[in-house]
C-alpha cells in the first residue's frame, strides 16, 4: 500500500466517524517556543492548553513534522530521519479511552478491501501505563487482546506531558511484531526492534505540576475535560504494509535513493559508507523540499539554518558518492513528483522551490571549494604540529566566511582523524549569537508569561475588533496588568497593559505595526497607548502608561486611535499589496512574499529571488504601481471560506496560519490577497509610491524598501534639490549629470594613480642608500631604518623586499624598516634564505618589534608585518630587533 493511500484511508476513516479533517499546518510552527512543528498535536496545542475553544469535538489530520536533534545519526541507522508524517485523531471532551482504543483497533485490523489497513490481530502487542487498569481492561475485555500480549511500562515510556505544567496523562502504544528475524520474542518491553511501535494513544486526563524531565513531576489532579491525542507514524506503517526492512526502503524515500544512485553510479546495499550517504541524501532532500515548500529559505539563524544545514549535508554526501556537478535539481524534481500526490502545493510551487534549492546548491558548491582548501590546510598544519584537535578559530572561519555548518566541519575533520575544539568555536560564536540566544531564552519561558492573559481570555472572552469601520468608540476595561502583574487598579505614572472588551486599535500582525492613541475613562483617567499585541489568540493587549487619574477593571471608557498614523500605515499596507503583485508580474510566482513591515509612510517588502532585481525591472515595477494609483481602483475586503479564496486566486503569505474563514483584500482587478490588515478605500489615496532600492537579506531572499504618500513626495523634493545643486557645480543639464560626473571621477582616479606611482618611486629611491647603511652583525647584514611618515603598508613592504633583493643571496640579511601612518607605528621585516638557515625568522622578529611598539604582528618566516600604538617607541623597537639578531646569529 503506497504512502498516499495510507494517508487517504486514515482521513477517510475518521471523517466517516464524525471527525473534522484538518489540513496539515505549515512546518513553520505557529508557536514562539518552536522553530518547526515536531509533532502532530502541535497545531492543536492551543485547544489542549485551554487558550482557545476548539471549533470541533473531534478532529483528524496527517501533519508534516521535522525533528533535527539527532541529525548526525541520520543515515548511520535506519531508524533516524528528519521529516515524517504523523497521522492523528483528537477528541476534545468527546470520546475517551474506550472510544480511542476501539477506533484504533478497527482501522488497523479491518481488511484492506473494506477500507482498513489489514494488519493481523495476532501480531499486535499493546503497552499501557503501569497504573492504568482501565486501559488494560478495555484492551482485554472489550477489544479481545489476549492478556499475554498486553504489557505495563513505567512513566518514562507510557506517560505523556508537554514538559511544562499543563495537561498530561497515560499512554497506550500499539506495537507490531515483525517476526523472529528481527530478534528475540518477549514483546515491546524486551525488544523494540522486533516489536515496533506504530500508534500511540494519549489519554489526557490529569493536570501536571512543576518538575523536570519525563518522570520527576507532580500530578495535581484531574482535568475538567478529558481529551484524546493519538499519533501513528505514517512511515512506520508504510514500512510494514510495503513489506520492507526500514523506512528508507518505503516508496517515498527509496525513489530518491534510486535517483541518487542514477546520478552517482553507486548502488544501494553494496557498502556501509555509501549506504549511509545515500540515506542522508534521500532524507535530507525530502526534508529540504518540504521546508522550502512551506516558505523556509536557507539562512544562518533559526529555521533557515536548519534548512541550510541539511541541504549542505545532502550536497556534500552526493560529492562523497562521486557526483561532480549540480545534482539538486534532479533530486528536487524526484521529491516533488513523489510527495506531490499527498501535497499538491509542491507541484504548484515547483518553480519557486527549485529556484531556492538550486541557488543554495550553487552557493554551497562555491563555498565548498574554497572552504575545503582552508580545511585541508588547517588539517595539514594541525597534524604537522602533532595535534589531534582542529582549532576553534578555524571552525569559526569556515562557518563565518564559507558557510560551513559546524557539524559539517566536525564530519570532515573526523574523516581525517581529527576532532574539533567545539568550545573554542562556541566562544567565538557567542557574541554573534548573543541576541538570538536571548530571544530563544525569552521564547522558552513563554508559557509562564501567558498565564495572566489566558485567565483574562477565559473570564472575558475574545476582544472584538471594531477598527475596520471605526477609529474610536465606547468600550469597557476587562483586564489590567501593572508592570506585568494582574491588578484591579492602576494610578498615574504606572506602566500598564489593558484589555478591552472591544477596541478600534489594530494589534501588530501580518507585517502591520500596531495603532497608537488614547483610552479615556469616564472617570477622567487617561491612558496613552504606545503598542498593541495579541500574546494569546483573540486577546488584544494595549500597552501604555497612565497619564492622569486612576484606571480600574470594569470601568467604561472611550478608545480613540491616532487617525493620522493609522491612515499612513494603511497607505503603506495597500502599497505593499501592489508591490507584491507588480513583482510577481515582472519576476513570476517565485517572487513570493517572505515578510513585510508596514509603518507610517514607508514599508519594506521581502520576497523570494535568487538574484538581484535589475534596476530597469525595479523601475518598471515602480511605474506599474503608480499607474495603478492613477487608475483610482477601489479597495474592498470580504470574509469567505478559505477554499473559496483559493478558488478566486487570492495570494496567501508563506508561514501564515489561516482558519476556515479568511479575509480577502481586493484592489480592483489588480491584486487579491488574504490579509487581516487595514487599507485605504481607493488607490488614489496613496498619492505616490517611491521604491528606494532592493538588497539581499539572506540566501534567495531580497528586500525592497519604499516610501508612500507625503513621505515619497518629500524624498523626491530633496532629490530634486540635490540634482539642481549638481547641475550648478558641473554646468550641465540633468540628463548630462551621469556622464559628466563619471568623467570627473575617471580623471580623479587617474590623478590618484599618478600620485601613487610618484610616491612609490620616491620610496624606492631610498633603497640604494639603505643597502649602503647595512651593518654586519656576526656575518649578518642588518638593515634598520625609519622611512617618511605616511608611507603606506604596501609601499613599505615593496621597499623592504627591494632592499633585501639588492643584498647578495649568499650573505645572510635582515631588513627591518619602520614608519608611522595615521599616528600609529608600522613595521615590515624580511629575511633571506641564508639568514633563515641561521635561525632568523621574520615572524619572530616582527613579534619582538611589535611588542615594543605596544601591538602585535606576524607572518611567514621570509616576510612579516606588525604594528602598535606608540610611535615614540620606534627607536626602541629597532634596538630590540638588533638584540634578537645578535642573540640568534
Amino acid at each position: 500500500m503506497e504512502s498516499a493511500e495510507i494517508r487517504r484511508r486514515w482521513l477517510s476513516f475518521f471523517e466517516e466517524r464524525g471527525h473534522t479533517v484538518v489540513p496539515s499546518a505549515s512546518l513553520i510552527a505557529d508557536d514562539p517556543t518552536l522553530l518547526l512543528v515536531p509533532a502532530g498535536m502541535v497545531p492543536f496545542k492551543p485547544y489542549f492548553l485551554g487558550e482557545v475553544k476548539p471549533p470541533f469535538a473531534r478532529a483528524s489530520s496527517v501533519q508534516k513534522c521535522v525533528r533535527t536533534p539527532d541529525i548526525e545519526e541520520v543515515g548511520k541507522t535506519t531508524r533516524h530521519g528528519t521529516f515524517f508524517q504523523m497521522c492523528g485523531n483528537f477528541s476534545f471532551g468527546d470520546y475517551f479511552k474506550e472510544g480511542a482504543i476501539k477506533l484504533a483497533w478497527e482501522l488497523l485490523t479491518t481488511p484492506v478491501e473494506h477500507g482498513g489497513y489489514g494488519l493481523e490481530p495476532e501480531k499486535l502487542w499493546i503497552t499501557v501505563y503501569q497504573d492504568d487498569d482501565e486501559a488494560e481492561q478495555i484492551w482485554r475485555d472489550v477489544v479481545g487482546v489476549p492478556a499475554e500480549r498486553i504489557q505495563r511500562l513505567g512513566k518514562k515510556d507510557n506517560f505523556w506531558s508537554m514538559g511544562v505544567p499543563g495537561p498530561c496523562g497515560p499512554c497506550s502504544e500499539i506495537n507490531y511484531d515483525r517476526g523472529p528475524e528481527f530478534g528475540v520474542e518477549g514483546g515491546p518491553a524486551v525488544n523494540d526492534e522486533r516489536y515496533v511501535e506504530i500508534w500511540n494513544l494519549v489519554f489526557m486526563q490529569y493536570e501536571r505540576g512543576q518538575g523536570i524531565g519525563k518522570e520527576d513531576f507532580e500530578i495535581l489532579g484531574d482535568l475538567p475535560s478529558k481529551n484524546i491525542d493519538t499519533g501513528l507514524g505514517l512511515e512506520r506503517l508504510a514500512m510494514i504494509l510495503q513489506g520492507v526492512q526500514n523506512m528508507y526502503e518505503t516508496d517515498t524515500l527509496k525513489v530518491v535513493i534510486d535517483k541518487a544512485t542514477e546520478l552517482t553510479g553507486v548502488a544501494y546495499g553494496k557498502a556501509h559508507d555509501s549506504d549511509v550517504s545515500l540515506r542522508v541524501v534521500a532524507d535530507h532532500m525530502r526534508t529540504s523540499v518540504m521546508l522550502i515548500g512551506d516558505g523556509v529559505t536557507p539562512g544562518n539563524e533559526g529555521r533557515g539554518y536548519v534548512l541550510r544545514r541539511i541541504m549542505r549535508r545532502a550536497v556534500r554526501n552526493m560529492r562523497l558518492l562521486g557526483a561532480t556537478g549540480p545534482v539538486v535539481g534532479e533530486l528536487v524534481d524526484t521529491v516533488i513528483r513523489t510527495m506531490g500526490e499527498q501535497y499538491p502545493e509542491l507541484e504548484t510551487d515547483r518553480k519557486r522551490i527549485e529556484t531556492v534549492a538550486l541557488a543554495e546548491e550553487a552557493a554551497f558548491l562555491k563555498a565548498l571549494k574554497g572552504g575545503t582548501n582552508i580545511l585541508d590546510t588547517a588539517v595539514t598544519e594541525t597534524k604537522a604540529a602533532g595535534g589531534t584537535v582542529l582549532a576553534g578559530d578555524k571552525a569559526f572561519l569556515l562557518h563565518d566566511t564559507w558557510g560551513f555548518p559546524i557539524d559539517l566541519t566536525l564530519e570532515m575533520a573526523a574523516e581525517q582523524g581529527l576532532s574539533v575544539d567545539e568550545d573554542g568555536f562556541r566562544r567565538l560564536m557567542k557574541e554573534q549569537r548573543e541576541r538570538a540566544k536571548a530571544d530563544a531564552l525569552a521564547k522558552k519561558t513563554g508559557h509562564a508569561d501567558l498565564t495572566s492573559y489566558r485567565e483574562i481570555a477565559d473570564s472575558a472572552g475574545a476582544t472584538s475588533f471594531t477598527g475596520y469601520t471605526n477609529t474610536e468608540g465606547e468600550t469597557t476595561v476587562v483586564g489590567l496588568l501593572v508592570n506585568g502583574v494582574p491588578s484591579p487598579a492602576a494610578s498615574e505614572g504606572d506602566e500598564v497593559e489593558v484589555v478591552l472588551d472591544r477596541t478600534p486599535f489594530y494589534a501588530e500582525g501580518g507585517g502591520q505595526l500596531a495603532d497608537q492613541g488614547r483610552i479615556k475613562l469616564h472617570s477622567g483617567a487617561v491612558i496613552e497607548i504606545r503598542d498593541v499585541q495579541q500574546p494569546v489568540p483573540g486577546v488584544s493587549v494595549h500597552k501604555g502608561s497612565v497619564q492622569v487619574g486612576e484606571v480600574t477593571v470594569g470601568a467604561t471608557a472611550y478608545a480613540a486611535i491616532d487617525v493620522r498614523r493609522r491612515r499612513a500605515i494603511a497607505r503603506a499596507h495597500s502599497a505593499t499589496h501592489l508591490t507584491h503583485q507588480a513583482l510577481r508580474d515582472a519576476l513570476g510566482p517565485t517572487a513570493a512574499q517572505a515578510g513585510s513591515e508596514n509603518s507610517p509612510g514607508r514599508f519594506r517588502f521581502d520576497f523570494g529571488s535568487p538574484n538581484a532585481v535589475p534596476g530597469a525591472v525595479l523601475t518598471d515595477v515602480e511605474q506599474k504601481i503608480n499607474e495603478v494609483l492613477a487608475r483610482e481602483l477601489d479597495v474592498h475586503a470580504e470574509v469567505m471560506p478559505i477554499d473559496e479564496a483559493k478558488r478566486q486566486g487570492a495570494i496567501a503569505e508563506f508561514g501564515e496560519k489561516y482558519g476556515e474563514q479568511v479575509r480577502v483584500v481586493t484592489i480592483g482587478d489588480f491584486s487579491k490577497e488574504l490579509c487581516g490588515g487595514t487599507h485605504v478605500h481607493n488607490t488614489a489615496q496613496l498619492g505616490l509610491v517611491k521604491l528606494l532600492g532592493e538588497s539581499s537579506i539572506g540566501s534567495g531572499v531580497r528586500r525592497i524598501e519604499a516610501l508612500v504618500g507625503v513621505d515619497a513626495y518629500h524624498f523626491l523634493a530633496r532629490e530634486h534639490t540635490v540634482v539642481a545643486q549638481l547641475q550648478e557645480l558641473v554646468k550641465g543639464r540633468p540628463e548630462e549629470l551621469p556622464e559628466k560626473i563619471s568623467s570627473m571621477l575617471g580623471k580623479l582616479k587617474d590623478a590618484e594613480k599618478e600620485i601613487e606611482k610618484f610616491r612609490a618611486e620616491k620610496v624606492l629611491q631610498a633603497a640604494a642608500g639603505l643597502v649602503d647603511s647595512a651593518r654586519d652583525i656576526h656575518g649578518v647584514a642588518l638593515v634598520t631604518g625609519q622611512v617618511p611618515d605616511g608611507t603606506g603598508a604596501d609601499d613599505l613592504r615593496r621597499l623592504v623586499l627591494d632592499v633585501r633583493g639588492r643584498i647578495p643571496s649568499d650573505r645572510p640579511a635582515v631588513v627591518a624598516l619602520f614608519t608611522t601612518a595615521n599616528g600609529k607605528p608600522l613595521t615590515v621585516i624580511a629575511t633571506n634564505e641564508a639568514a633563515r638557515e641561521r635561525g632568523l625568522k621574520a615572524g619572530e622578529l616582527v613579534r619582538t618589534a611589535a611588542k615594543t611598539l605596544g601591538g602585535g604582528g606576524g607572518g611567514k618566516p621570509d616576510v612579516a608585518q606588525g604594528g602598535g600604538q606608540n610611535p615614540e617607541a620606534v627607536g626602541e623597537a629597532m634596538a630590540a630587533v638588533e638584540r634578537l639578531v645578535v642573540e640568534t646569529a
